[in-house]
């Protein structure tokens, strides 16, 4: 499994820089990944869907999708858009430290 150095540590990824271990990933790890995707800033409404996803995750063992999160997580979905501009699916699985959802081209 390929690996990737972020914050001066080693990190597993898979072929498109998702997150492979659930337990490598903290909130500074998060800040950083944010950053890198062009989110200068995690507020509290990040947190809020980044706390959603990672808790879905550890009880259904599966990144959840955007209607997932927009139903189930009661985040409006045009709040995530602006939240994760341009694919949010992608990027809120990205920062926190989760595979893609499945469907996500």
């Amino acid at each position: 499994m390929p690996t990737m150095a972020i914050d001066d540590r080693e990190i597993h990824v898979d072929d498109e820089g998702f997150l492979t271990e659930y337990d490598e990933w903290d909130e500074d790890l998060a800040s950083t990944l944010a950053s890198a995707i062009g989110i200068d800033e995690l507020t509290e409404d990040h947190w809020k869907v980044i706390s959603f996803l990672r808790s879905d995750y550890k009880e259904k063992g599966e990144t959840a999708t955007l209607r997932r999160v927009a139903t189930v997580g009661e985040i409006p979905t045009k709040q995530l858009f602006v939240l994760f501009p341009k694919k949010p699916a992608r990027k809120m699985a990205y920062v926190a430290g989760l595979p893609k959802p499945a469907g996500c081209i």
